[in-house]
């Protein structure tokens, strides 16, 4: 079986002299000032001390900040690993998984990994999801529907209210709202939950959060899909977060201010760079997320790309049918992005 698998391949992390580094979609800014002195004051002779394997203080942080109840709340180490159990828990059964065809490539992998079938609904020419291909036609019902909201490599958004169609219309099944992207424009599902016990919202402290190299995610669903996560964390790893994360990631939430403040930061400097691309040619689909999806008409994205990367700047591209001619764009600093359209601009000629 292992033979038979196809991993999952992150961003490169490469290690060029000055770096301009747009392709993991990683926070432009820094964390909370609140969470660094947290988990400064974290650095001491308690690590010699096993964490808190339920992670009791971030549950009744996040149930606070959500206005659920701390057993409607899941956590985990990066919301890849939330993703994992919940493929495990609640996604694995007899009929199909259903997810877009162009996705969270971590999806397919999971597939794999645990034996799911599934089948992907093809996008459409806007490179939107549709909700209705998500309903029930006639006695074909999915085995449970996952999709992230903005979607991912897209950036597009769907909107709440056709979130609610397709978890109200698919009631046999758990529908997984993977929210990774959400806090950048978009607005997150989880009201939904307290009216549909099949709605489980992932999300995670890496992007809009800052966090990314602390690894923590969550999730927010009905006591008993959080409690058949519970389950399979508990046969796996009781103690996924530690000190230092556990402690960073409540005095993140407790920092409301700086939390908006970084994240209109990032969508101001979306705009700007949207407009900019949009000044060179490019096409560039409308983003709720902290990167941008763009294609020049009259010239190779694979090439321009090489070209960027020539000059320290790396960008992702995906060889894949039907998007490889788009390159995804992490939203950085003003300057960092000033020096990605001064680099195209120059290739452009």
């Amino acid at each position: 079986m292992v033979h038979g698998l196809t991993p999952y391949v992150p961003g490169e992390q490469p290690k060029l002299a000055n770096l301009v580094k747009l392709n993991t979609n990683e926070h432009p800014y820094g964390p909370s000032p609140r969470a660094l002195e947290a988990i400064r004051a974290e650095t001491g002779d308690g690590l010699r001390l096993y964490p808190d394997p339920n992670a009791d203080r971030l549950k009744a942080a996040l149930a606070a900040r959500y206005g659920v109840t701390p057993n409607q709340v899941f956590v985990g180490n990066g919301s890849d690993e939330v993703l994992a159990h919940a493929f495990l828990a609640l996604l694995r059964h007899e009929r199909p998984l259903r997810f877009p065809d162009i996705s969270y490539s971590f999806y397919p992998v999971y597939c794999g990994l645990y034996e799911i079938p599934f089948e992907t609904m093809p996008l459409d020419d806007a490179l939107a999801i549709r909700a209705e291909d998500y309903l029930p036609h006639g006695d074909v019902a999915a085995g449970g529907i996952i999709f992230p909201n903005p979607n991912a490599p897209t950036g597009r958004l769907l909107p709440l209210a056709e979130i609610e169609r397709i978890v109200a219309g698919n009631p046999q099944c758990v529908v997984v709202v993977d929210e990774a992207y959400v806090d950048f424009g978009g607005e997150s599902a989880i009201p939904l939950v307290a009216r549909y016990p099949n709605l489980l919202v992932v999300q995670t402290f890496s992007k809009s959060r800052s966090l990314a190299g602390l690894r923590v995610g969550f999730a927010v669903g009905h006591p008993e899909l959080v409690e058949a996560l519970e389950r399979v964390k508990n046969s796996f790893n009781s103690y996924p977060l530690d000190r230092l994360a556990i402690a960073g990631a409540v005095a993140s939430i407790e920092d409301e201010a700086h939390f908006r403040r970084s994240c209109q930061a990032v969508i101001r400097t979306r705009e700007q760079l949207t407009a900019d691309l949009s000044g060179l040619g490019f096409g560039v689909l409308p983003s709720a997320a902290n990167f941008v999806f763009a294609r020049h008409p009259g010239r190779d994205a694979g090439e321009l790309a090489a070209e960027l990367r020539k000059r320290a700047i790396i960008v992702r591209h995906f060889r894949q049918p039907r998007i490889d001619q788009y390159l995804r764009i992490t939203v950085g600093t003003d300057a960092q992005c000033g020096i990605l359209v001064g680099a195209l601009r120059e290739i452009l000629g």
